[in-house]
């Protein structure tokens, strides 16, 4: 095969790799590619939206993860790239203006520390032999040693491992031959321990990269409560910029291939739980769980709920609540939290009209909150 053709084949099945996409990601084929090269239309951590290529380093892998299209022993058409090939192909592409930045992960072949560096080759191939000052997502292999996972922190923007589950025991279900503390977890805390003890002026860009995780949902058994748990965690302790939710789909000739899939709703509902912890000032606690399932609702998001359980009938005054608590009101975002307190000290909110006008979306808002002592007049919604 030539270089065009394993990079399709290898890109292909990336949609179990959602990093860098916005909301719940989906992968697209451009349907003007004649070659058919899968592309992800990426947002980066500082927002600038690229054409992202996803990749394989080799899609042969010894691990028999039970959900993996690249576990051992599946009978597929399998590709492998050396790294100097890959660094070449992924910056032809680059030149002709088809790709701004890649996320290279790989099968595991040969135990992880060989396999990562492998992946260390092609990002300092990319860094020092061709000069390239673009994005690079490095992936962490699972077994990977510390000085390794140090080595790609200095090369890469961002550095991820997936988690899978949320434990050691629902791990089992997923992946039996890994092991969540020691393979899985303690490389995101020696990144955490890199950032914090060491300066990044060496790096590359001269400062740490961002790392994320990803949970596969579905596939284990486990519940939204245990997610989240472990999501709160990664954000608090670890100090994750994202944590990524897949909704497990079985995959032929593995051995969970008779396992429903998991809804793309409850995909959808984790990554609201998610951003509330991440960026709104949201415990779990706070958190509409079902008591017995441990499982989020699917018919309201999570922020909706909450406001209608606290503020239906103890609305929120605009005009004098903190930033802590506008964050709460269903409609509200952060960059509206600081519209609302810019606009609140030059005049007082009175109407729907003067939050619309700060990007407010009044919709949501209206039924939770005060204006100058007044409820606002709003038209509820029928459905």
């Amino acid at each position: 095969m030539d270089s065009l053709e394993r990079l399709r084949l290898l890109s292909s099945d990336m949609a179990l790799e959602p990093a860098e996409d916005q909301g719940c990601p989906r992968l697209t084929t451009p349907s003007n590619r004649p070659d058919k090269l899968v592309l992800s239309q990426a947002v980066l951590p500082n927002g600038k939206r690229i054409n992202l290529l996803k990749s394989l380093l080799t899609s042969a892998c010894e691990r028999n993860c039970y959900y993996c299209p690249f576990r051992a022993g599946r009978d597929f058409r399998r590709a492998t790239f050396k790294p100097d090939e890959f660094a070449s192909a992924f910056m032809n592409l680059q030149r002709a203006g088809l790709v701004q930045g890649t996320f290279i992960s790989s099968g595991i072949l040969g135990g992880g520390v060989r396999t990562q560096d492998k992946l260390l080759d092609i990002a300092a191939i990319l860094r020092t032999q061709y000069g390239y000052g673009g994005y690079i997502h490095l992936k962490i292999m699972p077994g990977a040693e510390r000085d390794q996972v140090e080595q790609a922190m200095l090369l890469a923007d961002r550095v991820s491992i997936n988690l899978e589950a949320p434990n050691t025991n629902r791990l089992r279900k997923l992946a039996p031959g890994k092991e969540f503390t020691e393979e899985l977890l303690q490389p995101l805390r020696w990144v955490e321990e890199i950032r914090r003890n060491q300066p990044g002026h060496h790096a590359w860009n001269g400062h740490w990269p961002s790392s994320t995780t990803q949970f596969v949902v579905g596939g284990a058994g486990e519940s939204d409560l245990e997610l989240i748990s472990v999501s709160q965690h990664l954000y608090r302790q670890l100090h994750l910029s994202r944590v990524y939710y897949s909704a497990f789909n079985p995959i032929p000739d593995t051995p969970l291939e008779n396992l429903p899939a998991a809804s793309s709703i409850r995909e959808h509902r984790l990554y609201q739980a998610s951003f509330l912890l991440r960026d709104y000032g949201f415990d779990t606690e706070d958190l509409p769980f079902d008591p017995v399932t441990g499982n989020l609702p699917t018919h309201t998001d999570p922020k909706r709920a909450w406001a209608n359980e606290h503020l239906q009938h103890a609305p929120l005054e605009i005009n004098l609540a903190s930033q802590h608590a506008l964050l709460r009101v269903p409609g509200i975002g952060p960059k509206g939290v600081r519209a609302i307190i810019a606009s609140r000290k030059q005049r007082a909110l009175k109407d729907l009209s003067s939050l619309h006008k700060l990007g407010i979306d009044t919709s949501r808002a209206a039924p939770f909150i005060l204006l100058d002592g007044k409820r606002p007049g709003y038209q509820p919604a029928l459905f």
